[in-house]
Formats: structure tokens, sequence, C-alpha cells
């Protein structure tokens, strides 16, 4: 990609146009996905859904929607479960494999430009435990929207071990109020794992990101602030990475 213009983010970026794929996972058959390309898109993320709702849910059509509208492609994709209708979640032998499909999807209809992956909650932690244990082909860097560190009610970061095997650069998007994810445990996280990994946290924001009215914002703003936040993490790495 050397010699390719950095990310430069204006915000002039023509409305986003969604189009239907379907990804075949090796040995499981085929997904349905979405790919969100604004016409001059700067970089790419594949964004795998929760353990509770698909690709389709708000949240996600938000996501998709407003980083295009900042130049930023994405590829959602449905795990196996999803797609079949099923509430249990994927093993994650399967989700891995899931992510990785995806990935090598968005690596074929997105050449040449940065990609990166991870997705809220659930399909953040698949997407980082399938890049701890071999490197997704091409990706720069993970994001996570609520990345899940415990059960509610029960805090522990055993989930999170397997992040000290990634290499590549980490931006947590978290709320202070997420009962999956302790403020104190996943800032001692991120200190752990030091200067690959940036920790964004949003006040009074719960897992699904809503805010409390007394807070002062609204879940709109909080939004619009995480998508900048991610825009911004996404440009400075690919920077770095040109050096």
């Amino acid at each position: 990609m050397a010699g390719r213009p950095g990310p430069h983010f204006t915000g002039n970026v023509a409305l986003p146009s969604t189009q239907p794929l379907s990804i075949e996972v090796a040995g499981h058959g085929a997904v349905s996905a979405l790919s969100t390309t604004p016409e001059n898109a700067n970089a790419a993320l594949v964004l795998a859904h929760g353990a509770g709702a698909g690709m389709h849910h708000p949240f996600m059509a938000a996501v998709a929607n407003g980083l295009a509208t900042r130049g930023i492609a994405t590829l959602r994709f449905q795990f196996p479960s999803m797609e079949r209708g099923s509430r249990r979640p994927d093993p994650p032998r399967l989700a891995h494999a899931a992510v990785r499909a995806a990935v090598a999807a968005a690596n074929e209809r997105l050449p040449g430009l940065p990609l990166f992956a991870g997705g809220k909650s659930f399909g953040g932690r698949m997407t980082s435990q399938a890049q701890a244990g071999s490197p997704l082909a091409g990706v720069a860097g993970l994001v996570f929207l609520g990345f899940p560190l415990h059960p509610a009610g029960r805090p522990g970061d055993e989930r999170g071990e397997h992040l000290a095997r990634v290499a590549c650069p980490m931006l947590f998007v978290q709320g202070s109020r997420d009962e999956l994810a302790d403020v104190a445990l996943i800032t001692a996280l991120a200190h752990r794992l030091g200067a690959r990994t940036t920790l964004a946290m949003f006040d009074d924001a719960d897992h699904a990101f809503h805010v409390r009215a007394r807070s002062g914002s609204n879940d709109a703003e909080v939004l619009g602030h995480i998508l900048d936040t991610i825009v911004e993490w996404i440009a400075r790495v690919d920077a770095d990475r040109r050096r």
C-alpha cells in the first residue's frame, strides 16, 4: 500500500451504498453480509455483531452508515448461528472461521484499503480470539465496541487473557456503566497490554452505549463521538504503519 494517500477523513464523502453479499464459511455453508462503501473510502472495517442481535441491528447499521460518511467502508456479516435464527451463539471455532471468511471477503472486495476488524461485544471478542490464534490476513488493528470482559455481575479478566497474544494495535471503546466490563478491570488490562492499546472510555454509557438523561448528553451525541474516535484512531494507526 506504499504510495497510496493516507486517510484524510474530511467528512466530505458521498452517501454510502450498501450491497448484500454472501460469504462462504469453510465447511459450514454461506452467511449473509452487507458491504457499506463510500465513494472515496480511505480504510475498511470488518464489523462483527454481538451475541444477541445480528448485522441488521440499528446500532450496527448506525455504525456502518456513520463510518461511511467519515470515509470508512465496512463489511458486516452474520455469524452462522444468527444466519440460522438461533439464539445460542456459535462455539468459538465456528465464530473464528466466520471472522476469517469475512476478512478474506473484505480483502477481495476492498483491495488496497487499510483493513481493520472487530465488532460489538461478542463479535469483537471472537475477532480478537481469531487474531490471537493466527493473525488475520491484512488486518492492521482491532476495534472493540464494548469488549465483554466478564459476565454481568461476575467481575473478572479471564476473557481478556488471549489479548496478550495479539500483536497489532487495539482500540477499546467502552462505557463507564458497562456491566460486562468493570472500569477498573478494563483499565488495568489496557495498561498491561501496553502501547499497542488505546482505551476510550465514555462517561455514563452502558454496554449498549446508552446514556441517562441526567448525564447531560444523549445516545446520538455519544455515537458521534465514538465514530470520531474510531476514525481518528484508524488514521493514526495507518499513519504509523506508513512511517
